[in-house]
Parts: structure tokens; sequence; C-alpha cells
């Protein structure tokens, strides 16, 4: 009796271990490498930063834009930084320059220096308007493009560009591109020349030591809540949502140029790339025609009243909102 009562509990013990061992072999099957730190990206936001397009096309949205559309857009919104036709001597010039680039004075222009003209729809994507980038449609932008290189004689005037054409167009330089030389730069030299981290490069790396897994999440828990998702349409409706909690009948000028991204150029007491506020009210002061100058520069932007950075064209405020923002600029002397 004895034997055979060990005897099953000898049995009962190996059974259990092994079942322990069993799901312990299953988790550790199952169980991700590194613990799980913040949430997986969905496919919206992965397509909001998704967004370079290749030369040979890859990554150009439906839509198209014609030459006399991108005409229209071009007088609102780019000419006056860039000249009536592109051909601005204070900021960049846009238009001109072909064949240039390898005499004594080099024009550095879209037409001259751009290898592909996917390249021109990619940055005018991702960096214009100046201050309001990423407001333009991807018809827009291919009409911008196509007005642009039709300033340059590259496209007639009846052309029409979308994901299908626009990589299909001939550069004047295209088996030319060089970056021996500034893009803004008018003594020629490099945009960058410093050449001290191509040179003694490792040729492996070696992970020397490493966090303990789960440390993060062991300390800290779930770090999803402690990223901010600064994408600009978001803040601009945070910023939005703020003037509308915190000031829901007074109207705020210091609320109102945060959220119109105002402060990108300007500062109420010193100068940012543009003048300050304060600067701004005691130059108009005295100045009976202040508020209708005002109004004009911010609603179709100026060129040449503060120095050689223009002020670009506020097409996204109502006239309404223009004339409240020049009531309180001029109250800020």
């Amino acid at each position: 009796m004895f034997k055979s009562d060990l005897a099953r509990k000898a049995l009962s013990v190996f059974a259990a271990a092994s079942v322990l061992l069993a799901t312990a072999y299953a988790f550790a099957q199952t169980k991700p490498a590194h613990p799980p730190l913040g949430k997986r990206a969905t496919d919206e936001q992965i397509r909001f930063w998704d967004i370079d397009v290749r030369p040979d096309g890859q990554g150009l949205p439906e839509g198209q834009g014609s030459v006399s559309e991108g005409e229209v857009i071009y007088e609102q919104q780019c000419a006056v930084c860039h000249g009536t036709f592109g051909d601005s001597e204070e900021y960049v010039q846009l238009a001109g320059g072909i064949g240039t680039l390898a005499s004594s004075a080099p024009i550095r222009t879209v037409g001259s220096k751009l290898d592909t003209p996917t390249t021109l729809y990619d940055y005018i994507n991702r960096a214009m308007p100046f201050p309001n980038a990423k407001s333009l449609s991807p018809s827009e932008v291919y009409a911008l493009s196509a007005y642009i290189l039709n300033l340059n004689d590259i496209l007639p005037s009846d052309a029409m560009l979308d994901k299908n054409s626009l990589p299909k167009v001939q550069m004047p330089n295209r088996d030319g591109y060089t970056t021996d030389h500034g893009f803004m730069r008018i003594d020629g030299k490099p945009d960058t020349s410093n050449t001290a981290c191509m040179k003694n490069c490792e040729k492996s790396v070696t992970i020397t030591s490493e966090l303990p897994a789960g440390f993060t999440e062991q300390f800290y828990g779930d770090v999803s809540d402690n990223f901010r998702d600064y994408r600009p349409e978001r803040v601009a409706a945070r910023m939005s949502a703020m003037v509308a909690k915190s000031e829901p009948v007074e109207w705020s000028g210091s609320q109102a140029i945060e959220t119109h991204l105002c402060t990108v150029c300007h500062a109420i007491d010193n100068k940012v790339i543009g003048p300050s506020y304060k600067e701004i009210a005691a130059r108009y002061s005295k100045d009976a025609e202040a508020v209708a100058k005002l109004r004009r520069s911010i609603k179709n932007g100026a060129s040449g009243t503060w120095g050689i950075i223009p002020m670009p064209a506020q097409t996204n405020l109502a006239d309404d909102e223009i004339e409240r923002l020049v009531t309180w600029i001029l109250e800020q002397k």
C-alpha cells in the first residue's frame, strides 16, 4: 500500500510539473521579445506621414491639375514670395537659368537645377505654401507643378498633370544634377560641405548594453498616453477647442494668433521672422490708413515693408477674423 501511495503521489507531482512546463513553454513561444509600448499605428496615421514621392512616381496620389488652374493658385499663394512669374530677386527664384549651372553665374531654379519633376511635387506637397504647409489638395499641387513647369517653358500652356503624366516630364537638367553648389547661396558654395562624418566610418556596430526587457513597462506602465500627436491639423483643432472652451463669449487676440499659427513668424514683444506686434502697432500708430493697410497685408500678402522676408497671404482667415486681428494688433503699442 505504501509503495502504491508513493508512486501515485510521484505520478501526480510529475503530471503537475509537466503541465507547468508545457504552460511556460507555450507562454515563452507567444510572448513578444520586447514589451509592446505605445499603440500600433493605424493605416490613417501611416498615410499621413507616408507622403514621399519617388522619381519614378511611386507615392503620387490621385488627382489632376492644369496650368491655368495652377496660375490662379500661384497668384494667390506663391507670387508674394517667388515673384509674379517666378522671377523673385529677393527670395527663391523659380524660373529661368536653364543651362547656367556650369557657368560663372549659375541661376538655380526649378527649371535649371531639378533633375526629376516629382521632386517639385514632393516639395510643394511637404512644405508649401509657407506657413500653411500641407494645406493644398493633391489636385492643387498638380496644378501648381504644371504652372511652374510652364513658367520654365518645360510644359505648354494647355498641359494637365496627374500621377501618370508627371513622372514622364523631361527636365532640362535630368542628366546633370549636382550638389556642388547651394540652392539658396549666391556665392556658389554648397549648402553643406562638412565631410568629417564621411571618413573613418565604423564598419560594424556592436550593442554593448541595453535596458532589461520590460523595464519601461515595469516602472512606468503603459506609456502610450505620454506620446503627443503633433499633426498640424490636430494641433489647430486642439487650439480651437481651447479657445472655444476657455472663452465662449469674449474673443482673444493672443489665442487667435496661436490658433492660426501667426506665432510661427511673429511674437508680441520681439522679432522672430517678421516684426513683433508692438513694432507693427508703433509704426502705424499715426497712420490714418493703418487698418486698411494691415487688412490688405494679412489677406493678400505683402513684401518690402519690413525687409526682404515677405508676408504670405492668409487666405484661410475670414474677413471678420482679419478685422478683429487688425484691431488687436494696433492695440499692442
